[in-house]
């Protein structure tokens, strides 16, 4: 096979369609309209196992898997917008949904794949074909990131120790060979060449890769530094420097943060994006992705950071002039930046807050359980959060926001809620440590107003999710939704028993309170450990 032709200088998103939340295939043309009249000319939808698999019905059960049809029309009508539709999967780990019953013959441990075993790329050969019958692209993203513990499970059992830097890369280069026969050119995430010789620190820019390392991975495959946390350039321009001496192309991929909850993280985008598109633009890089992931549910539009998308692009041309930005961002969409920088505050003490961490909190302020009071000093710490001028100034933007009023409907009604519930512990806590019956009695109706604005968040949150996405992975957020709202009715019928004298004491409140980390941030963006620190 002679060498592929494959479009450069890709601007593109990667979209996170694996963790619950599928865009339906509606709303992704939608999305594609928007990229394309913003100046991006790629779209990579990150795809673990939601996409049909012939002779593989469990691949993606239930999960809202995109069908070869449906792929193929999407495939055509980014063709007609000059975006090119990629494939960004998974070859090694990540296989986080996949029944490891069923797959446990090709299974490692955990989520990643076993090396060396025949079945493994017998299974793999069968995505590559899928694929080249569905994506016109002859680029395709084949993942093989955050592979921490390859190596060290069955294929242990099997085989012994083994030097895991050569165990990467012969399997790298098996899967390389398995592109080629597709006809796709391969990028890959670089993370795991730094990890194996650095401890685990990808960003360890001194790291040494061997020489004969470098020499071992295939011509086909590019490598793709990814970097969502840095704000200084000087780390951005080392990074590019040590992936250069691979010798091949250099992708970068940086964060449009809406896997923080269920807000967006705007300005922690912008302050880490800006000096990374600085480095980008000095060292030439010609191949960039914003990402959009969706850890642990997906609660967050991917439209709330569609302002900072066009910024980016902006930064990408050489624009960095905020007021051309925002005046751009008008002039295409019809609404203004700065209301589109409201859809942070509910992560936010003030609109005038800026974001130089990236610890969002309206996730689990929501979710942390009243009586257990896990988050208590750190709340306590924070002081008072305006969550009614927030919801005010949210519903207010809506009204102006035309297409997108139904993000502001669902994030005003999320700050409504926090209004009450965000500090009710801390306050319920306080209470019952003085013996205060009677201000425990005043605190039984906010636990009646948390449950019925909760009513109505859980209302607009549906609203929005079917508005974008297939109904798969819905019921996670009815669980979630539904087990917070029966949580906050319990928590009131316990103070109940105890105000009346039917209970002595309550446990939960007798226990003493650690501070969480740093006794200020809330260092936790999963559900499981924000509700309990007993087994999930």
């Amino acid at each position: 096979m002679g060498k592929l032709q494959v479009e450069k200088n890709i601007f593109g998103v990667m979209l996170d369609c694996s963790r619950n939340a599928v865009m339906s295939v509606e709303r992704l043309k939608f999305f594609i309209d928007c990229l394309a009249k913003m100046g991006y000319n790629a779209l990579e939808l990150y795809t673990e196992d939601t996409y049909e698999l012939q002779g593989e019905p469990y691949f993606g059960y239930l999960r809202g898997r995109y069908t070869p049809e449906e792929i193929r029309e999407v495939d055509a009508y980014a063709k007609t917008k000059g975006v090119e539709l990629i494939p960004c999967i998974q070859t090694l780990a990540h296989f986080t949904a996949i029944d490891s019953g069923i797959y446990r013959d090709i299974i490692d441990n955990g989520d990643i794949l076993l090396i060396d075993e025949p079945k493994t790329y017998e299974f793999l050969d069968k995505i590559f074909e899928s694929l080249s019958k569905c994506f016109s692209s002859k680029n395709i993203n084949i993942g093989m990131d955050e592979a921490h513990l390859v190596g060290r499970g069955k294929y242990q059992d099997l085989h012994g120790f083994c030097d895991r830097t050569e165990l990467l890369v012969r399997h790298l280069n098996k899967v390389a060979k398995i592109a080629e026969k597709y006809g796709f050119k391969a990028h890959m995430w670089s993370d795991m060449f730094f990890r194996l010789v650095s401890n685990g620190d990808y960003y360890k820019s001194d790291a040494s890769i061997p020489e004969s390392v470098k020499q071992m991975i295939p011509k086909n495959v590019d490598l793709c530094y990814w970097d969502y946390y840095h704000t200084e350039e000087e780390i951005y321009d080392a990074m590019f420097k040590k992936h250069k001496e691979f010798g091949r192309d250099v992708w970068f991929a940086g964060g449009s943060w809406t896997w923080g909850g269920f807000a967006p993280m705007a300005r922690f985008t912008i302050n880490t994006m800006k000096p990374a598109m600085q480095s980008v633009n000095r060292h030439g890089i010609k191949n960039v992705l914003v990402t959009m992931w969706g850890d642990d549910g997906a609660e967050c539009s991917v439209f709330s950071e569609l302002h900072t998308l066009y910024a980016l692009r902006q930064y990408a041309n050489g624009n960095f002039n905020q007021k051309s930005i925002e005046k751009g961002f008008y002039k295409l969409f019809g609404v203004k930046y700065a209301d589109f920088m409201l859809l942070d505050i509910p992560n936010l003490k003030s609109v005038d807050e800026d974001q130089t961490s990236p610890f969002p909190f309206c996730k689990p302020l929501l979710y942390c359980d009243p009586l257990m009071g896990m988050y208590d000093l750190s709340i306590e710490n924070r002081g008072e959060i305006p969550f009614e001028s927030h919801a005010k100034l949210l519903k207010n933007a809506g009204k102006r926001a035309k297409e997108f009023k139904y993000i502001f409907d669902e994030l005003s009604a999320l700050c409504s809620v926090l209004e009450v519930k965000y500090n009710l512990g801390v306050r319920t806590r306080k209470a019952y440590v003085a013996g205060d019956k009677e201000q425990l009695s005043l605190l039984l109706k906010d636990y009646d107003k948390v449950y019925a604005r909760l009513q109505k968040f859980h209302t607009e949150f549906y609203t929005l999710w079917h508005k974008e996405n297939k109904a798969f992975g819905w019921e996670i957020q009815d669980a979630r939704l539904g087990g917070l709202m029966q949580r906050v009715k319990t928590c009131k019928c316990r103070l109940q028993a105890y105000i009346k004298g039917n209970l002595q004491k309550i446990d939960e409140l007798e226990a003493e309170i650690l501070p969480d980390s740093d006794g200020y941030h809330i260092r936790c963006n999963t559900y499981k450990h924000m509700i309990s620190k007993c087994v999930f």
